[in-house]
């Protein structure tokens, strides 16, 4: 719902802090940075300290930062108050997963727990902008961060309901791998700040200095994860091979999703002229059929195996995305309900298959750690869609409009303020918004029908459903 809600607040939020085209990015990518940096650490967390127990504490912090976020008076405030917001929410993703894995010891009734989780994603993402496009008609930007406070609050009344605190049998006895902790975090994050930096400013010296040492800490982290006797991730999961496509399909997918959702949002509000409670109700049919195939993926599963599951999910996903190259500045609303429609059912399937896979191929003792794997590369594809994806919608922008200049430097609501009314200026940036915006979902397109045929060649015709490496 958060995430949701920012999208659709951004245009907003960027008339009144006024930030740079880099700070806009990093208002939405600091959550993500931040989160995919610690999901693998605190899934492994709550493994040794309990499950519950890093629930509530992590919905503290995350209820903090939401509220840092809504008074924020610049965009160096906004961003440090989503890198807080990120730290709690690195608790809730793996934390929760892992307690669904030790209420529902059954497959069938694990894959359809897992379902309902999946589909709380999108129907926050459904409720989000319909509740934020309210709060935007009304009052001032900040206040769709006060939506996660009585969340939070309703989260604490409702925790005697859940189930004793669980955690790893072995947890007292393992020391915890600081080692692990030190190089996963380092790289992590200077992996996905080499990509953002690379994709706004070109390859320079910082770029390539900051890549060359997080690459150095994650080969440390495979390495230590290796050799070490109790390491903080388990390697050997991505020995297999359907563990290892569930991984990389939920990086596909996720850079797709993020990038679609930013750039139609940006679309239906700047470029079609709605409003953001207009925009919200635009948004409900993908939502709405993420969550209904979230919640049916179990019976496409029986019908079509692990892998052509998989492969539907991705190919019907690229479908989607290549129906969205026929939305236009003045036309082109049937292609943009059309084709985000028919994304949401892939992306339904494939995450709520993902997360199946992740808590299926280990025992239940081991589905925090499992689990954060998972999660880490939601937010990694979340993070890498904004920084790859919508760096090149801006940079094909920036060159469209001004092809034989210096590239523009502002968004798209800067050169609309500073086109002062001129129709045919205003004209002419959003069409270059537009050719920005094909290009970059015409690009996910392509890495999702990559993705599928990588599924096809890489898994087995007979996967029926998730292996247990266990």
């Amino acid at each position: 719902m958060d995430v949701s809600v920012l999208f659709l607040a951004m245009p907003q939020l960027t008339k009144h802090l006024d930030p740079s085209p880099t700070a806009a990015l990093w208002i939405l990518d600091s959550y993500s940075f931040v989160i995919a940096g610690l999901l693998i650490t605190m899934g492994a967390l709550g493994d040794r300290l309990g499950r519950r127990r890093l629930l509530l504490v992590g919905a503290t912090v995350f209820g903090a930062g939401s509220m840092l976020a809504a008074f924020a008076q610049g965009p160096a405030m906004l961003i440090a108050a989503r890198a807080l917001m990120g730290f709690g929410g690195a608790t809730l993703l793996p934390s929760s997963l892992a307690i669904i894995s030790t209420m529902f010891a059954e497959e069938r009734e694990r894959s359809r727990a897992i379902g309902v989780w999946t589909a709380a994603f999108s129907g926050g993402a459904a409720v989000g902008p319909i509740v934020g496009g309210l709060l935007l008609h009304h009052y001032w930007w900040g206040s769709v961060f006060l939506i996660n406070v009585p969340v939070v609050v309703a989260l604490w009344l409702a925790a005697p309901l859940l189930p004793a605190d669980s955690r790893a049998p072995d947890a007292g006895n393992a020391p915890f791998d600081l080692v692990g902790v030190g190089l996963s975090v380092g790289g992590i994050l200077g992996a996905v700040y080499t990509v953002k930096h690379a994709a706004l400013s070109g390859v320079n010296a910082t770029a390539v200095a900051v890549g060359v040492l997080s690459l150095a800490l994650l080969v440390g982290f495979v390495v230590h994860c290796i050799r070490a006797e109790h390491p903080l991730v388990d390697i050997r999961l991505l020995r297999n091979p359907t563990f290892a496509v569930a991984i990389c399909t939920t990086l596909a997918a996720m850079m797709s999703l993020a990038a679609t959702t930013y750039l139609i949002n940006e679309y239906l509000q700047s470029v079609t002229g709605r409003d953001p409670l207009n925009a919200a109700l635009l948004g409900i049919p993908m939502a709405a059929t993420v969550c209904a195939f979230s919640l049916g993926s179990a019976r496409i599963v029986t019908r079509l195996g692990v892998r052509g599951a998989f492969i539907t999910a991705l190919a019907v996903c690229a479908t989607g995305m290549a129906v969205l190259q026929w939305t236009g500045v003045h036309d082109g609303l049937w292609a943009f309900l059309a084709g985000t429609t028919i994304a949401g059912i892939g992306y339904g399937t494939a995450f709520s298959l993902v997360s199946v896979v992740a808590v299926g191929s280990v025992p239940p003792e081991r589905a925090g750690a499992a689990s954060g794997i998972s999660e880490t590369a939601f937010e990694l594809g979340q993070a890498l869609g904004l920084a790859l994806l919508g760096s090149l919608a801006a940079v094909v922008f920036a060159r469209t409009l001004r092809p034989d200049d210096s590239p523009y430097r502002g968004t798209l609501t800067d050169a609309i303020a500073e086109a002062g009314g001129n129709t045919e200026l205003v004209e002419t940036a959003k069409s270059a918004f537009m050719t920005g915006m094909h290009t970059a979902l015409g690009t996910a397109a392509v890495i999702l029908v990559i993705m599928a045929v990588v599924t096809t060649m890489v898994l087995p015709r007979r996967t029926g459903t998730a292996p247990s490496t266990s």
